[in-house]
């Protein structure tokens, strides 16, 4: 964010549970302002994390929330570009284009020179730096970066904090933004970099979440979230499918 041109006027951080990411911040140059949260039972809060940082950003006067999951490097005109297409589409969720890093050279990523790994996600639109795509497909929302002016985030109300946990909650923005009439721009210049770290896919440690999350977003809006990954849980016996389309939890023999 420091290499930022120009660099947001304000940058609040929420500490899920996590006193180290809390303490670092202290420690960094700039004006950062943490918000710590606790953390649920039944996993992490992040819906409930990104309204409380949002909450806070408003009673600090911002006028457009920009969100970065803590695992997203913003390209430096990533602010100016959201700040830029707030100035046009002001009414509309702005989504940036992200790179998934490769895994890191010994002694880290060179911050100055991410560019040269820029390859958005295929499944997303990626525009141009320069160019606004509007997409009204809100399916493809995602909040691990995002801009929302603070009147349209006040009129979708943030996100659902039934959700806790892995998935669904941005699906279900997504959905609520769609309800509203508020629809979906790419912008091009807005490029954030995803580090890397180890994956599962399907992700089976999160399956409980998935189940839990997926439910409640079928009683929301009647559809099922994260198909691709029920479907692989299915047909690895974790789960099965009903004649009504709906997924449940099968007995598993005991360890």
């Amino acid at each position: 964010m420091e290499r930022s041109q120009p660099r947001p006027d304000d940058r609040i951080l929420v500490a899920i549970d996590d006193p180290v990411l809390a303490s670092r911040a202290d420690g960094a140059s700039g004006d950062v302002h943490v918000v710590e949260t606790a953390a649920h039972p039944d996993g992490l809060p992040l819906a409930m994390a990104r309204n409380t940082g949002a909450a806070r950003a408003l009673d600090r006067g911002a006028d457009l929330l920009v969100f970065l999951d803590v695992d997203c490097l913003p390209a430096p005109g990533l602010f100016a570009a959201y700040a830029e297409a707030a100035q046009t589409h002001g009414d509309r969720l702005l989504c940036g284009p992200v790179t998934y890093l490769p895994p890191p050279p010994p002694g880290g990523y060179d911050l100055a020179r991410l560019a040269d790994h820029d390859a958005p996600h295929p499944e997303r639109p990626a525009p141009e730096p320069g160019q606004l795509v509007d997409d009204d497909r809100h399916e493809l929302f995602w909040s691990l970066s995002f801009a929302v002016t603070a009147d349209t985030w006040t009129r979708l109300g943030g996100f659902h904090e039934g959700y806790v946990g892995y998935g669904g909650e941005d699906t279900d923005f997504g959905q609520v933004a769609a309800a509203a009439g508020v629809g979906l721009t790419w912008v091009g210049g807005a490029r954030a970099y995803h580090q890397h770290h180890p994956v599962e896919s399907p992700p089976v440690r999160h399956l409980d979440a998935i189940m839990r999350n997926g439910a409640l977003f079928r009683d929301r809006w009647g559809w099922w979230p994260m198909t691709g990954w029920l479907d692989d849980f299915a047909a690895r016996g974790l789960i099965a499918r009903d004649a009504q389309g709906d997924y449940r939890h099968l007995p598993q023999p005991p360890h």
